[in-house]
């Protein structure tokens, strides 16, 4: 009856996939799931074969005590686990939000475009780094539309294709997340380990190993891709004004500000010091040094609350979603000896055949598909790491690459990309033919970079 269940469960997860292609809500769906996966595998130790139960000792347990047990680690101790990420989450979209109140990322846009000057393709090369600098240190979804409404309007001013704009602006921003400590790091990291597991895994040792080149290469892609889009399109190029509503009045923080986005992470990878203490003295300094603490101390008080409040609203559906995959990760473990039984003689084993094939299925991770753990992605990790003995710091980049440079930077169902595409008034289709291939080419790039960075660690790197 294993088999059965097996079976069961793996249409179950093709179920999953449908519905986060048709865009409905992950939170309400991986709810659903870890229910549904929970039901199936815990009553299925009820039909299945004692050699079976004797070979999976995560599936013994004796009685209705043993049966409470499991269900208070799903439903209660998974999501308290995820605690510290999500901590890390609401103090970086805090900052994000002092970034955009002082003016230092607006000012950064500005300088860039002036050193550019009247040369396109420089200021779009320029601008991508800066893009991807910026977020480094911010997330979510106010933070893209508040860069946005500066950056796109000042590309389509130069001449740049709409399109095209929208492409290396969304681009960039996917290839900041790589050097990202909390949303890159914390929160894909803890799809893999609890937050005390496996210390010597930290964001030092991911951003030396692989973080800086991934970073690095995703910018050199959008910004060749960008200048080659820019040499074959044809038809009428649409010029806005690069003048953003009250940019005259706008004043440039100081210089010496400008420095502040990139101060958490290398806090961070010089002396691994605390994320959420990086982003306390880097934002505080920020409204200091950009003179937003001259009020009494009753209004500064209300300042700091205020953008505590809209930066944990920028990430609220993200936390929601957060707060539902622990249940999902931890009764996924339940689940992985069924789905050994049914599709463990065809899965690879092998870490250089897992780049290749995610290479090649690229194409599986736009849509919320099986290779983006912000889809059923969380699913498909949760099978290929209970059916085969691959280290974390390779399960970590495999995944990691589709969810930030499909999900974040490429599909339209991202929520900042869907805010571009009705901005900026671009097609869907039109979008596309532009994210694909950089889908494509810069996945490539990183499984390249993954096969001979962080395969074969060693026994030490997996659970």
């Amino acid at each position: 009856m294993e088999y059965v269940i097996g079976i069961l469960l793996l249409l179950t997860f093709f179920a999953l996939a449908w519905y986060c292609v048709k865009g409905y809500n992950l939170m309400i769906g991986f709810l659903i799931i870890s229910v549904v996966w929970t039901v199936l595998s815990l009553g299925g130790v009820a039909v299945s074969s004692a050699g079976f139960l004797a070979d999976n000792p995560v599936l013994q347990f004796e009685g209705g005590k043993g049966l409470v047990a499991v269900l208070n680690n799903i439903y209660q101790s998974a999501p308290e686990g995820w605690g510290t990420t999500l901590v890390n989450v609401c103090w970086g979209a805090w900052f994000g939000r002092v970034l955009m109140e002082t003016g230092i990322a607006s000012t950064l846009i500005r300088k860039t475009v002036e050193l550019g000057g009247d040369r396109p393709l420089i200021t779009i090369i320029l601008l991508n780094v800066v893009t991807a600098f910026i977020f480094t240190a911010m997330m979510g979804a106010g933070p893209v539309i508040a860069i946005g409404v500066i950056v796109l309007p000042i590309l389509m001013s130069l001449g740049i294709p709409k399109a095209i704009a929208m492409f290396t602006f969304m681009g960039s921003v996917s290839a900041g997340m790589y050097l990202n400590p909390v949303l890159q790091f914390s929160q894909m990291r803890a799809f893999l380990l609890g937050a005390d597991e496996m210390p010597q895994f930290s964001f030092t040792w991911y951003a030396t190993h692989w973080g800086y080149y991934a970073l690095a290469i995703s910018v050199v892609s959008v910004s060749v891709l960008t200048g080659i889009y820019l040499k074959f399109s044809g038809g009428k190029r649409h010029a806005w004004a690069a003048q953003t509503a009250g940019a005259a009045q706008t004043k440039d923080a100081p210089a010496i500000a400008l420095i502040l986005p990139i101060v958490p992470v290398v806090l961070k990878i010089a002396f691994d010091f605390s994320v959420i203490g990086g982003f306390v003295i880097a934002g505080f300094a920020a409204l200091f040094i950009c003179g937003k603490m001259k009020g009494t101390f009753k209004e500064n008080c209300q300042l700091v609350n205020k953008l505590y409040y809209e930066g944990v609203v920028d990430t609220a559906p993200l936390i929601g979603f957060l707060l539902t995959l622990p249940m999902f990760n931890t009764c996924a473990t339940y689940a992985s000896p069924y789905f050994k039984v049914v599709i463990g003689g065809i899965m690879p084993r092998s870490e250089i055949v897992v780049c290749v094939v995610f290479a090649v299925l690229t194409i599986l991770g736009f849509f919320r598909g099986p290779l983006t753990v912000y889809g059923c992605g969380a699913a498909t990790l949760g099978v290929l790491s209970g059916v085969g003995n691959f280290s974390i710091p390779f399960l970590f980049c495999a995944f990691t690459i589709p969810s930030t440079t499909v999900n974040v930077g490429s599909c339209i169902t991202q929520s900042w990309i869907a805010w571009g595409l009705a901005y900026t008034k671009v097609e869907s289709r039109d979008y596309l033919k532009l994210s694909i291939p950089f889908a494509y080419v810069t996945s490539i790039c990183l499984y390249i970079l993954t096969a001979f960075t962080v395969t074969g660690l060693g026994a030490e790197w997996c659970l």
